[in-house]
């Protein structure tokens, strides 16, 4: 079965084309969006976007878009899409898409009149350089391909409109042309792989709308550059490749790149090639260090997203050569960087954030998973044990341990997890004081810390870190405990009794603090309250707060962002948990959670997971376009069912005698 193909009714059908969105990336940073009619919907597409360092490390878009015009006999047909007004499009040239195939790399057929020809394209690994390939499937005499390049040279999070100041001058360079239109940017190299005429006729195309822009209440028209339009003839059966990047390209080596990066990449057939291409596209490399970005296509490297999202991201897809490159040679370093209070060292934001060494710890341990806990100890030992005690000697400057065992933050001022939602600078979702899955994890790491101890001949150590943990198992029971489920966060005399899915690690961790009949417990409210196809909601709809709709201006999203839609992230959590209390009949139930997913690699960001979604059907996806940690948690859920599976296959040594 194809997930990635699509045939020219859906095509041709703007209303259904516009809402799925195509993503490439890298792996160092850049990247290309748009949707499958070839229209950007947002500011953030183009088709080279890349980060600027000098610029403090921001997305820019250089290139938005290249319109690609096939003339023949003098007669021209405009292959491009653009967005004027609600139902204005000029040119329309989605009306000649006949097939779309994401399955290896995004390939349009266009069928003209008597030309059919095909558009391939992708992004060079680790360059900032986008390659379209163009074909000539069948093509007449005399038939001539004019590009139109679109040139914004604006940071992501803004417009561009026209002015006197942009440089709309343009230089020969070997087959093509460069451009910059202002001071401070890099260059854009613009070649093709033979040959062209180029004829220099600067224009301003103004008021191009995104309207995903306007749907999310911000500034939704811009003004884009055409610096003038290269000519290249082709005839049939023939290929050009264009080029556009910040260096130039000697034109003879683009047919040889082309082919190396194409046979670099796995064809996506199946929802785990779909979600390993995904998690790929997170990597980001600068030199010798590598981080795993939150997501596309306004995240950067962040703490929390990267410690969540990491072992699913690298290990889970067979890519443990990732994994060292940004634990071993990256975040190892940072970690003990933030430690010792040398923060200009770390290249990850929010690594203050009060639950993030804790999800360092848990990323190790689902290392373990794969390695062994004596490479575990080897490895990563004395670094386990130095940030549990970095914690009990209050030394985190946000997170202290109480008499009681359990850890403390303050989340009135600054948001204290990842529910981070802000109104005036100040937190929507107040969570603070003891916070449910703040504690899990933290119980579990000085569980898990204490196993590492011992691997290393520490017994000492690991008794007293098992100590430890059985006083803060004793409180949280005593503490987050309401009889029927688990509180969100306890302050002072206050009990959070709102039923949200952050209990549900307090389940899935490997030393969950809770007895069976209280895991059951919270697995079955998580189910009957928050459960849809989509993963946990992060409210439960009996709540008075509750908000389950993305919509709106940025503060009204905000809102509600945490009191009700979906984030994926938290399904791996839920499925361990349902599967660790329901065992057999539990793998089941999951495997038919899991297939939800399935439609999902043909809607919105094609194979990919967004941020988020609606807590009420149809559950319409929101946020980023590809996120770290939706991803990694449908990862994590289809690896889990798939060790189940082998487990099951696997004969008894019964049977085997």
């Amino acid at each position: 079965m194809s997930y990635l193909n699509f045939d020219k009714t859906l095509l041709v059908n703007l209303e259904r084309s516009l809402r799925k969105e195509v993503l490439h990336t890298n792996r160092a940073g850049a990247y290309s969006a748009t949707t499958l009619a070839g229209c950007n919907t947002r500011k953030y597409h183009g088709m080279l976007v890349l980060p600027l360092a000098d610029k403090g490390g921001d997305n820019y878009v250089l290139l938005s878009q290249l319109d690609e015009t096939v003339i023949q006999h003098g007669a021209e047909f405009n292959l491009g899409v653009h967005q004027y007004e609600e139902h204005l499009f000029s040119p329309n040239g989605h009306k000649y898409l006949r097939e779309y195939d994401a399955r290896l790399l995004s390939k349009i057929t266009y069928r003209v009149g008597g030309v059919i020809m095909t558009k391939e394209y992708l992004l060079v690994s680790f360059e900032p350089r986008v390659l379209i390939r163009y074909t000539m499937v069948e093509a007449g005499q005399g038939t001539v391909m004019r590009f139109r390049p679109f040139l914004a040279f604006r940071d992501t999070n803004s417009l561009t409109y026209a002015n006197d100041h942009a440089d709309t001058h343009a230089e020969p360079v070997a087959n093509g042309q460069m451009c910059r239109l202002y001071e401070g940017f890099p260059p854009l190299y613009m070649q093709f792989s033979k040959k062209c005429d180029y004829t220099h006729d600067p224009h301003w195309y103004k008021d191009i709308y995104y309207f995903k822009e306007q749907e999310r209440g911000y500034d939704s028209r811009e003004d884009l550059l055409v610096p003038g339009y290269f000519d290249v003839p082709m005839r049939q059966g023939e290929s050009v490749i264009f080029s556009a990047g910040i260096t130039e390209v000697a034109p003879l080596t683009l047919k040889t790149t082309w082919r190396k990066e194409v046979a670099r990449r796995q064809e996506r057939d199946s929802l785990f090639a779909s979600l390993r291409n995904s998690a790929s596209q997170f990597y980001k490399r600068e030199g010798d260090r590598c981080w795993l970005l939150a997501g596309y296509p306004w995240y950067k490297a962040e703490a929390r997203a990267e410690f969540f999202s990491l072992s699913d991201c690298t290990m889970g897809i067979g890519r443990p050569e990732y994994w060292d490159a940004i634990m071993n040679r990256t975040a190892v370093g940072e970690v003990r960087a933030f430690m010792e209070g040398r923060t200009e060292q770390i290249g990850l934001t929010g690594m203050d954030e009060p639950d993030v060494l804790l999800w360092f710890v848990r990323a190790i341990q689902e290392y373990a998973h794969y390695a062994g806990i004596q490479d575990v100890a080897a490895r990563y030992g004395e670094l386990l044990g130095d940030i549990i005690t970095f914690i009990r000697g209050q030394r985190h400057p946000r997170l202290f341990v109480h008499q009681n065992g359990l850890v403390w933050t303050d989340g009135t001022e600054r948001p204290a997890s990842w529910m981070n939602a802000v109104e005036d600078g100040r937190p929507i979702t107040p969570r603070t004081g003891y916070i449910v899955e703040i504690n899990a994890l933290w119980y579990n790491a000085m569980c898990f810390t204490a196993e590492v101890m011992r691997a290393m001949g520490r017994e000492q150590r690991a008794d007293l870190m098992d100590y430890q943990a059985e006083l803060a198992r004793e409180q949280f029971v005593k503490v987050f405990w309401n009889g029927f489920y688990l509180d969100d966060y306890v302050a002072d005399n206050y009990h959070d009794h709102e039923v949200r899915p952050n209990q549900i690690w307090a389940v899935s961790l490997p030393y969950s603090p809770l007895d069976r009949k209280q895991q059951k417990a919270v697995v079955d409210i998580c189910t009957k309250e928050l459960l849809t196809p989509r993963g946990l909601r992060t409210l439960s709809p009996k709540s008075g707060y509750y908000r389950p709709v993305y919509v709106g201006g940025q503060l009204e999203r905000n809102r509600n962002f945490h009191n009700g839609p979906v984030f994926p992230l938290s399904i791996a959590a839920y499925g361990k948990a349902y599967i660790r209390v329901y065992q057999r009949s539990g793998e089941s139930f999951m495997r038919r959670v899991l297939a939800g997913y399935e439609a999902e690699m043909n809607e919105l960001c094609l194979g990919t997971i967004n941020e988020l979604y609606d807590g009420n059907p149809p559950f319409k996806g929101h946020g980023g376009m590809s996120y770290a940690p939706s991803v990694s948690g449908v990862i994590g859920i289809y690896n889990c069912l798939s060790e189940i599976q082998q487990q099951n296959q696997q004969p008894s040594e019964q049977q085997q005698q």
